[in-house]
């Protein structure tokens, strides 16, 4: 009894050490693994970010991450709206293969796998501080958590610069997500800026000493003082956005992690100006994107490929050595980042494609602006599915403004309400009879059909889609946006399109025509 007694110890003593030498290579093994710092910034066009040349904005960390690794000069996003945006990067997948997330403030189903639960399951302490996936509801989708992660936002700052500046402290929030982190876990933090988002505080930018004769001024803008004024102001957040970033990675660099870390830099959709974000045009989709780190060959590299945010899934996977997602279409960017080379790299990245729903309450029985692109090196061809409808919402009618009596309603202010409220959009309303042209882009109906030709048309300033000597152009970008959009199951060219506008919104509902209902399925949206 005795000697079968001491020998159950021994063997319980050896698995013990067999267990505990397992753990420490399973330690080991994981601590090989880089941590990944993704940076996302709200609302910011390319090619605001000094990296891209002369813009009359200085963002010295964004420059240092491109310095030491990649500048893509073409990257897009899915969409040209926050929380589609953000839902397609953390799926690897197209707004049109989300269901309810692929349209603006609704749910996030949680049948739709995460990369960054991927990464916990993988051994990766995970969190984010300042704006994850939003605006939306996922907790009554079945999330315990935000899909991005765990919260860091106990941080307030007592005196932001402006009033437009989100009180976030942004670098003190990710101090305690290091300070709480296991010494031996890889790490994956979502930095989600709130900048350079509106509301901005009108003169902000000329206080602190940006020039309005140094910002680019993109032609569908009027160019005057009220214009580049405003655009100084969207500079400045964008300047305290990256000013957050440079603090974080001197972090980094204090805590000796710099060296073993994944930097991404991009945007979630184009800037809150009129012609940009919630437009498939160039400014709505053309974000900046700069990659650094272990796993990035070389430095100082500009890529000219065209890539998509919902390539970034795959990517941040096959770099911790993880199958993709079920239902991933974006495609790893591996071949790129692990070439020496600059320019176009990836022969295979013919284009890309992006799309939009429903953005804000801002026509009535709540209906969304259904739009496909698809955007080749030359061309980018856009489908309008309903062209009867305003894309950037009704006009306010004159005189028409019912009493609103109801919390979830908000008054219809401008009309055009996809568009953000700010002084560049009131100018143009006000003076659209002698800014036609620019009004005409910005708010008025579109043909189902636009195409442009970005080489000699960087801003979208005249549409091709009538000329007798672009048909052959259209028809074939026709035809392959068709083919992609099928194969991938879109509700828009299967018959099932209205399905978008009956998900429910629950931002804010204007007091419009039809359905209204905040958080509620519209149970009979308008055919096809």
């Amino acid at each position: 009894m005795i000697k079968k007694y001491n020998s159950s110890l021994l063997f319980i003593f050896s698995m013990l050490l067999f267990n505990q030498d397992l753990d420490a290579q399973n330690q080991h093994s994981v601590a090989k693994l880089p941590n990944i710092l993704f940076v996302i910034a709200d609302d910011q066009s390319f090619p605001y970010s000094s990296a891209y040349g002369k813009c009359g904005i200085e963002t010295p960390a964004f420059d240092k991450v491109a310095n030491n690794g990649i500048l893509f000069m073409n990257a897009f996003v899915a969409a040209p709206q926050c929380s589609p945006s953000r839902a397609a990067i953390l799926t690897g997948r197209n707004i049109w293969q989300l269901e309810e997330a692929g349209t603006h403030d609704s749910y996030f189903p949680k049948k739709f796998p995460v990369f960054t639960d991927a990464l916990e399951n993988a051994g990766y302490q995970i969190g984010y501080t300042g704006k994850a996936w939003d605006p939306g509801n996922f907790k009554d989708a079945g999330w315990l958590r935000n899909p991005v992660g765990p919260e860091y936002n106990t941080r307030i700052l007592e005196n932001p610069p402006t009033k437009g500046i989100n009180k976030t402290d942004y670098a003190a929030n990710f101090a305690d997500f290091l300070s709480e982190k296991p010494k031996a876990k890889p790490f994956f933090f979502w930095f989600g800026a709130h900048e350079p988002h509106r509301i901005y505080e009108a003169g902000s930018g000329k206080k602190a000493g940006l020039n309005p004769n140094n910002i680019i001024v993109p032609p569908f803008l009027p160019d005057n003082e009220l214009v580049r004024n405003d655009l100084i102001d969207y500079a400045l957040e964008i300047q305290w956005f990256d000013k957050q970033l440079g603090n974080i990675i001197q972090q980094l660099e204090n805590v000796g992690e710099l060296n073993n870390t994944i930097i991404i830099i991009t945007a979630d959709n184009g800037m809150a100006f009129p012609y940009a974000k919630a437009n498939m045009q160039e400014y709505g989709i053309h974000v900046p994107l700069a990659i650094c780190g272990p796993k990035v060959t070389g430095k100082q590299r500009k890529v000219t490929d065209l890539v998509s945010l919902i390539d970034l899934s795959p990517t941040i996977l096959d770099w911790v050595g993880l199958p993709n997602l079920k239902g991933t279409t974006g495609k790893s960017l591996l071949p790129i980042l692990n070439s020496n080379a600059s320019g176009n790299i990836d022969a295979s990245r013919q284009y890309i494609l992006a799309g939009r729903e429903r953005h804000t309450h801002a026509r009535p029985n709540n209906l969304g602006y259904p739009s496909r692109a698809i955007r080749t090196a030359e061309y980018l061809y856009i489908k309008n599915f309903k062209p009867d409808r305003w894309p950037l919402g009704d006009p306010a009618q004159v005189n028409t403004t019912p009493i609103i009596k109801n919390k979830d309603l908000k008054p219809i202010e401008e009309g055009y309400e996809d568009i953000d409220a700010s002084p560049t959009k009131t100018f143009i309303i006000n003076n659209q009879y002698d800014l036609k042209k620019l009004f005409q882009l910005g708010y008025a109906k579109r043909e189902a059909d636009q195409l442009y030709n970005i080489k000699e048309d960087p801003y979208c300033m005249n549409d091709l889609a009538s000329s007798t000597k672009h048909q052959t152009i259209l028809k074939k970008l026709q035809q392959l946006l068709e083919k992609e959009l099928i194969a991938q199951g879109d509700p828009r060219v299967l018959g099932n399109g209205a399905i978008f506008d009956s998900y429910p919104r629950f931002g804010l509902m204007r007091p419009f025509d039809g359905f209204k209902e905040r958080g509620q399925y519209n149970k009979n949206p308008i055919n096809e």
